[in-house]
C-alpha cells in the first residue's frame, strides 16, 4: 500500500529505467549482430529516447497533480506535445546521421516500439497492484 502517490511514481520511474536497461543491452546485442558498431549506437538511442519520455511522463504527472484539474490535464497535454515534437526531431536527425547505417535504423523503431510497449504494460502492472490509502498524500 502507497501512503503517498508519489512513491508510485519513484516505482514507475526505477521499474522503468530497469526495463529500459534490459531492452538497451538486448537492442545492442540484436544490433551489433545486424549492423555491427552502428546497430548498437541505435539500440542506445532509441533506449534513451525511450527512457527520456517515460521520464518526461512521469514528471508531468508529478508535476500536475499539485495542480487543479484544469492545470492538470494541461500540463499533461503539454507533455504529450513536447514528446511528439521531440520525437519528430530525434527522427529529422536520425534521418541525416551519417553513423546510422541502413541496416541499423530498424533498431531504432524496433527498440522505441519494445520499449513503449513494454511501458504500458509495466504502467498498467504497477498502477493495478497499487493500492492507496484513503488518506493519500498527493504531490
Amino acid at each position: 500500500m502507497f501512503d503517498d502517490a508519489s512513491k508510485l511514481l519513484k516505482r514507475v520511474l526505477k521499474l522503468g529505467a530497469l526495463l529500459v536497461g534490459v531492452i538497451a543491452l538486448v537492442g545492442s546485442l540484436v544490433g551489433f549482430m545486424v549492423a555491427g558498431v552502428s546497430g548498437v549506437l541505435a539500440a542506445l538511442v532509441g533506449s534513451l529516447a525511450a527512457f527520456m519520455f517515460m521520464t518526461l511522463t512521469v514528471l508531468s504527472i508529478f508535476m500536475g497533480a499539485k495542480l487543479q484539474i484544469g492545470g492538470f490535464m494541461g500540463l499533461v497535454l503539454g507533455g504529450w506535445l513536447l514528446k511528439m515534437v521531440l520525437f519528430i526531431l530525434l527522427f529529422i536527425y536520425l534521418n541525416g546521421a551519417d553513423w546510422l547505417t541502413s541496416p541499423a535504423r530498424p533498431i531504432v523503431f524496433f527498440t522505441i516500439v519494445a520499449a513503449v510497449i513494454s511501458g504500458l504494460v509495466l504502467d498498467t502492472w504497477i498502477v493495478s497492484k497499487a493500492r492507496l490509502s484513503p488518506s493519500v498524500k498527493l504531490p
